[in-house]
């Protein structure tokens, strides 16, 4: 299960191991796969048809793990949680504590993006979180051609590793098994000092995402041509900045006419090609109609005051003109 309000890798990952996708709508005020109609397909098959659910982190706004976790425990779901848009995002749990996406205190596998765009930036690449020791282990052995060296997992005898009738009494040193079929998904060591420098203002860049999500709420909370937005969100991480609008077309071509770029997050992924003839939905109207309307606009550490102000100044000169 996933909603299609997502970059395609989402789904694609479903995909890539030969498994059968289906697509659950969003909740129209949070950008979030509405957790009320995640049950109401569960209860709609028979157990076991449904192995697991992909919540996407969508815009850096965190998804309720912990509600979700309840309903994967009691249907034997695991929950792979896609957190790229999302690193220093939180929700508050039931007890008022901060839940941080990626802690994996509620989600099996949590999944972050170091591309050019994102919060932390290697170039390209990204992390897999987890608590769960036999999905660690089995990471290591996936990223690196299905190698281990791991003494304890060998399965060839002593002599075999060694090459001799009467080895040692330990595997050598320099020895390693491929046990299974992995790939080559190593960070590389440029792109991972450049991760670990990018770190150390993390939080910065977090403090400063939110300071303008701040000045764009205070702006558009009071515009009536405006749909919804973003909003005031606790633990929102900010990666994008959405807003509603019923001329998008429009406006995204008034806006890159006076160079401000924005975007589109995302085209529903049920509608693409490959996956609408690959995949199963229920009535997707909420998703669908979240992509007549939405922009995204400017969110990025750097964008100063006056660039703020000048993006929404040329926002509302649009409607008001």
């Amino acid at each position: 299960i996933c909603p299609p309000i997502t970059f395609v890798a989402s789904a694609n990952c479903v995909k890539y191991v030969g498994a059968n996708l289906f697509f659950v709508d969003i909740d129209p005020n949070t950008y979030l796969l509405d957790i009320e109609k995640v049950e109401e397909i569960i209860s709609s098959k028979p157990k076991g048809f449904f192995k697991g659910v992909i919540p996407i982190d969508f815009a850096g706004r965190a998804v309720d793990s912990e509600k979700l976790r309840a309903l994967a425990q009691a249907n034997d779901l695991w929950i792979l949680e896609d957190a790229c848009h999302a690193p220093g995002g939180f929700f508050v749990d039931s007890n008022g504590n901060a839940q941080t996406c990626g802690s994996g205190q509620f989600s099996d596998l949590s999944i972050f993006s170091f591309h050019p765009v994102k919060h932390i930036a290697c170039g390209e690449g990204g992390m897999i979180t987890t608590n769960n020791q036999l999905l660690y282990e089995k990471l290591l052995e996936y990223r690196t051609h299905g190698i281990t060296r791991n003494s304890v997992e060998f399965e060839n005898d002593l002599s075999v590793a060694w090459g001799l009738e009467n080895p040692p009494e330990n595997y050598p040193l320099w020895y390693m098994e491929m046990q299974t079929l992995g790939y080559n998904y190593r960070l590389t060591d440029i792109q991972a000092a450049l991760g670990n420098s990018q770190l150390k203002r993390a939080d910065k860049g977090i403090e400063r995402r939110r300071e303008i999500a701040k000045q764009y709420n205070a702006f558009f909370n009071s515009k009536d041509y405006i749909i919804r937005h973003s909003g005031s969100v606790e633990g929102h991480a900010y990666h994008l900045y959405v807003i509603e609008v019923e001329d998008r077309a429009g406006l995204y071509a008034f806006l890159r006419e006076k160079k401000i770029f924005a975007q589109i997050h995302y085209f529903p992924v049920h509608q693409m090609p490959f996956h609408k003839n690959e995949t199963q939905h229920q009535e997707l109207i909420h998703s669908e109609n979240y992509y007549k309307h939405c922009l995204s606009i400017p969110m990025f550490p750097s964008l100063s005051d006056s660039e703020i102000e000048f993006v929404l100044e040329t926002i509302d000169k649009f409607h008001t003109a």
